[in-house]
């Protein structure tokens, strides 16, 4: 189960979000650009990364997730935030009711989950007739075949991805859920190999066959983040 994984390296992925916290932090703000009285949901939390970026800069912020482990990393991580909170849930079935929160928000997720269409209708849906929805995940590339590559290389890495979506796909999903894109922007990321394979707890045999497949070999990955900010 993908939970496994996650529960496995909640500590790796909590000292990797510290490391980046502060940047994380600075590029939500000025891609954002918040009032300031913002409820707000981050949908697939992990350890706390999008909501605590978002706490200095909203009124509440609600973070969610189905790993147990990650969220107690994301609690002990937001005890200086008090207008932070995690809550264990499914992002196919939020526990909220519809037009709840002004922003919601969502870093990493939809290629982790079997139906990306379901969680972006969910998201949706607790959002407020003119709120908006921030969106930010690895783009798949154009090339039909170099995105298979990478996604063979991904769910060997971790058995918990499912499909990265290129960004047509996402344009398509926007679109069918009636949302207006306000901005986006892309972001290059080039990531240490060995560095990425300890972040999803790949060892042994599963290690070596995976960084044979990694397609610009043993020293680095690449990977191309979109990021989206829509209107409801």
């Amino acid at each position: 189960m993908p939970e496994d994984r996650f529960a496995r390296t909640a500590d790796l992925v909590a000292a990797r979000q510290d490391e980046r916290a502060a940047a994380l932090a600075e590029e939500v703000r000025a891609f954002l650009l918040p009032r300031g009285d913002e409820r707000a949901v981050d949908v697939g939390t992990g350890a706390g990364a999008l909501a605590l970026a978002l706490a200095p800069l909203v009124h509440e912020v609600v973070g969610v997730d189905r790993v147990p482990e990650l969220l107690a990393k994301a609690r002990e991580r937001a005890a200086g935030a008090s207008n932070a909170t995690f809550v264990e849930g499914d992002a196919e079935r939020l526990p909220f009711e519809d037009y709840s929160f002004d922003l919601a928000a969502t870093l990493r997720t939809l290629h982790h989950v079997p139906r990306p269409e379901v969680v972006l209708a969910e998201l949706v849906r607790v959002t407020r007739p003119g709120g908006r929805l921030l969106v930010i995940d690895q783009i798949a590339p154009d090339d039909p075949l170099a995105a298979l590559a990478v996604d063979r290389f991904e769910r060997s890495r971790d058995p918990g991805h499912t499909r990265l979506l290129p960004e047509v796909d996402l344009r398509g999903l926007f679109e069918a859920n009636g949302l207006v894109l306000v901005r986006d922007r892309r972001e290059t990321e080039r990531r240490s190999l060995d560095a990425y394979l300890d972040l999803a707890g790949c060892t042994g045999e599963q290690r070596a066959r995976t960084a044979a497949l990694a397609p610009e070999g043993s020293d680095a990955y690449t990977a191309e983040l979109g990021w989206y900010l829509l209107a409801r």
